[in-house]
């Protein structure tokens, strides 16, 4: 009986200890056909309330705290209102004074050889072509006859000073063929320099025509074997780093534009130039009734051809259109192909398209996109853009 008993409570304690497990596994063991859906759901919801906490995840978004944006050399500044005024052209390409010639011919004759041709490049005294003419040769039949007047001069002046030497002579006959070498000497090195100034070529037939400045021949009507007179246009060079714009201001704008002004120039393949205005006539055209003003090209401007046209914007100093927004050239940047600027938010920045206007001095028109009041990146915005780039590429694997 005993042992019964004390089977019976063994039998108890193990069914206590089964239900037990039991109970355990069944409140905290998740069935089988509820499992994925509770984990998904638990992350859908915690990605759910992330994004319900911050708004809906907005693209273009660049997350960087103030020690982030202090460590990329991140300036900001504050959107103003006000824009420097543009008023709109006609121009024209023009040289300088001092950066086209017109070569003529220097005597009258004939065109016997022509070394330069239309486009060709030119140095500064360089020989283009040569005439042949009657003035060579009289040219250098005068330092002929000067050669020999000093040669002449010069044999009278010793035989005195040895016969003075020698107290044959008086002193005023030495000091008289003295002078007269003097001057026999000074018409000489007259002829030398009148045949180097006509380049009288060495057999005394031919006179050279040359380039008085450095540039390109931009006209050539001469022709070989013609017939020339004194004066007569034969080439016209042009020096391309010489060139300015002259732009023809309507008598109420003239008053406006003054020297300083900046400018930019809009040429034929889209690219614009930045320039300056010189000068401004002080009095209008009598036909025209117009005022010419003229820009300072910069050295590096390239393409630009004599003659051509193409649409100056000058801003007038001291003039600002209120209803207009402008921000340093820095802040936009082009993001897959559109203009963007990036907006300062409380989590970093975030991009915004713009559309733009006018560029000038360092400065864009922004004509929507963003606010008066809001504050963007203005330096440096680039590593934004490049952060952009670079999650994009992330997500594209």
């Amino acid at each position: 009986m005993r042992n019964l008993s004390m089977n019976r409570r063994t039998l108890a304690i193990i069914a206590g200890i089964v239900l037990v497990v039991a109970a355990l596994l069944y409140f905290l063991w998740p069935s089988s056909g509820e499992e994925p859906h509770a984990d998904g759901d638990t992350h859908a919801e915690g990605e759910a309330h992330t994004e319900g906490a911050e708004g809906e995840a907005v693209e273009g978004l660049v997350s960087l705290d103030g020690a982030q944006i202090e460590a990329a050399k991140i300036a900001v500044v504050t959107v103003q209102a006000g824009a420097g005024m543009e008023l709109v052209f006609p121009a024209t390409v023009a040289a300088s004074p001092t950066a086209s010639a017109r070569i003529d011919a220097r005597a009258t004759g004939v065109v016997r050889s022509i070394g330069k041709t239309l486009g060709d490049y030119v140095r500064q005294g360089e020989t283009v072509a040569r005439i042949e003419s009657a003035d060579a040769a009289a040219l250098a039949s005068q330092l002929s006859a000067a050669r020999a007047r000093v040669t002449e001069l010069s044999s009278a002046y010793d035989r005195e000073r040895r016969l003075f030497e020698a107290n044959v002579t008086a002193r005023q006959d030495l000091e008289a063929a003295r002078a007269n070498l003097d001057v026999a000497r000074s018409e000489l090195s007259r002829a030398q320099a009148a045949v180097a100034a006509a380049g009288v070529s060495g057999d005394g037939r031919s006179l050279a025509v040359t380039s008085p400045l450095s540039g390109r021949i931009t006209a050539a009507p001469i022709v070989l074997g013609s017939f020339v007179d004194a004066g007569e246009e034969l080439f016209q060079v042009v020096n391309p780093e010489g060139l300015q714009i002259e732009v023809a201001l309507p008598s109420p704008d003239a008053a406006r534009i003054g020297p300083g002004d900046e400018a930019t120039l809009e040429v034929g393949d889209g690219r614009e130039i930045g320039a300056r205005v010189r000068s401004v006539t002080p009095s209008l055209d009598p036909e025209s009734r117009s005022a010419t003003a003229i820009l300072n090209l910069p050295g590096s401007a390239s393409g630009l051809q004599p003659g051509s046209f193409l649409q100056a914007r000058i801003r007038p100093s001291g003039e600002v259109d209120q209803t207009s927004i402008a921000v340093p050239e820095d802040a936009v940047q082009v993001l897959d192909g559109r203009d963007v600027v990036f907006v300062r938010t409380q989590g970093g920045f975030q991009a915004r398209t713009v559309q733009t206007g006018s560029r000038s001095g360092g400065m864009v028109t922004i004509l929507s996109g963003i606010e008066v009041g809001q504050t963007i990146a203005a330096t440096n915005a680039f590593l934004l853009k490049a952060e952009l780039e670079k999650e994009e590429a992330e997500h594209g694997h």
